[in-house]
């Protein structure tokens, strides 16, 4: 018997049963369907969770942090930071152990390592016309700057070591308020008439100026001075409306770190930078010391690695990679869950596919008994069986695979408003892996009736009614 005919005996041995084939294939159907959507929404948590993981710095980024021999600094979901008692640093030692020129060039020796770039932030007050708001200004080295992918709106990120200039994150104009009325975004829902394009006066010494302000004297009694207002040019704005959180620089200030240095130290001449530690009578160091460092590794699988050695260092280190760890582990549990849900269903219907051959089997016992009189190969009509049997497992799994596409879309549709990029994914090894287990399990159903087909005596099944 040629393939051909197999198929063709096949194919019309399904026709001729149609109702009882279609209850079957249906089977298979909700089978194949429940397996794939609920593989499909573990796959989904993932995916969004990884695009989550990629917004916030990556997974190829540390972040480094000083150790001040108190605190430990421990990353969470969402790219923030949880500061934690530690009691000791690392190193076994209670002085602090912190970022300076003299560290950065020791964590850019680190092999694997691509960029170290420190990190300087501090808090200012910025002024246009009748607009102010408070701003948290980043600094970071131009290479650190321009690796992260930053999407600019209007103009370009900072270039200039030496002059400050200030790049807006799409959020930052959320901060400013109308310095009469006091009334900022949140309470008119009108965004302030602030031009980013437009030089802005930029206030560093905060302490100052509210002394100032509100009245404050010194130690002598003496009224405090305002401070010294600096007019700071702007280089670009972030992509992104004021409601958009999406990006970790949304509500940053950014800027080169060199060139915010030499700001800060005109600003301070002879005085303490807010954040910068100070020696036991109370006097700054000469040197800047950093808030953190950012550090960019040549490959992923070198992260965990990397982090050790800048822990050895006496640093503390932080990462996305141990986010990431944490989230597949949890999505492998929640897959393999709704996996086996959907697994149940496709056990049922390969019992019904089993419960169709065996009827089929009786049905056409006869005929099996003429085709071993008149010669035929047992294997064939093993074959004949088993490929009845896979035809209703491809039927049902490819319609079952078309249900899923739409229940995913549904899906998606009514989640869009939690996750934008949907939380139900099906890629393509995903449906061809559905397909393919559809059809084996429809031939492993009828593997069983098959071989008693084969086996039943030509004679008796001749005689059979």
């Amino acid at each position: 018997m040629s393939y051909v005919d197999l198929l063709r005996m096949s194919l019309s041995s399904l026709w001729r049963r149609k109702l009882r084939t279609v209850l079957t294939v249906l089977g298979v159907v909700v089978g194949t369907a429940s397996i794939v959507v609920m593989i499909s929404l573990g796959l989904g948590l993932n995916k969004a969770s990884m695009e989550q993981i990629e917004q916030y710095g990556g997974l190829t980024t540390i972040t480094v942090y000083p150790n001040e021999g108190g605190y430990s600094y421990t990353s969470y979901a969402g790219g923030g930071v949880m500061i934690e008692s530690a009691g000791s640093s690392d190193s076994g030692s209670s002085e602090p152990i912190r970022i300076d020129d003299a560290m950065m060039e020791s964590l850019s020796q680190i092999e694997h390592v691509e960029i170290a770039s420190p990190v300087l932030s501090i808090s200012a007050l910025a002024k246009q016309g009748v607009w102010e708001g408070n701003i948290y200004i980043r600094g970071m080295s131009q290479e650190a700057l321009e690796s992260q992918n930053i999407k600019v709106a209007e103009g370009s990120l900072p270039t200039s070591q030496e002059e400050l200039q200030l790049f807006y994150g799409n959020t930052v104009i959320t901060n400013f308020c109308n310095a009469k009325t006091q009334q900022d975004y949140w309470e008119t829902g009108e965004l302030p008439e602030v031009d980013f394009n437009d030089p802005m006066f930029v206030i560093f010494d905060m302490d100052a100026y509210y002394n100032n302000k509100y009245g404050g004297t010194d130690e002598n009694g003496t009224p405090v001075p305002a401070p010294k207002k600096y007019l700071v040019p702007a280089c670009g704005v972030m992509e992104g409306g004021p409601d958009d959180y999406s990006d970790n620089n949304s509500s940053y200030v950014l800027c080169n770190v060199e060139a915010l240095k030499a700001q800060l130290q005109k600003a301070f001449k002879g005085k303490a930078i807010p954040g910068q530690p100070t020696n036991s009578a109370g006097k700054p160091y000469k040197e800047i010391y950093y808030d953190e460092a950012y550090i960019r590794v040549d490959d992923m699988k070198y992260v965990e690695e990397v982090q050790e050695q800048i822990r050895a260092l006496g640093l503390q280190a932080s990462s996305n990679i141990e986010w990431m760890n944490q989230v597949q582990e949890q999505s492998r549990s929640i897959q393999a869950a709704l996996g086996g849900i959907g697994a149940v269903s496709l056990f049922v219907a390969a019992i019904g596919i089993a419960n169709t051959m065996m009827m089929s089997i009786y049905e056409r016992t006869k005929e099996i008994g003429v085709m071993k009189v008149l010669g035929c190969d047992l294997s064939a009509i093993r074959n004949m069986f088993l490929t009845e049997a896979g035809f209703i497992g491809l039927i049902g799994g490819a319609i079952g695979l078309i249900l899923s596409y739409g229940i995913s879309a549904v899906i998606n549709f009514v989640m869009r408003g939690m996750y934008d990029s949907g939380i139900s994914y099906i890629p393509i090894y995903l449906s061809l892996l559905a397909l393919v287990f559809a059809v084996i399990i429809g031939m492993l159903a009828g593997l069983f009736p098959a071989l008693r087909a084969m086996r039943l005596s030509p004679l008796a099944a001749i005689r059979n009614e």
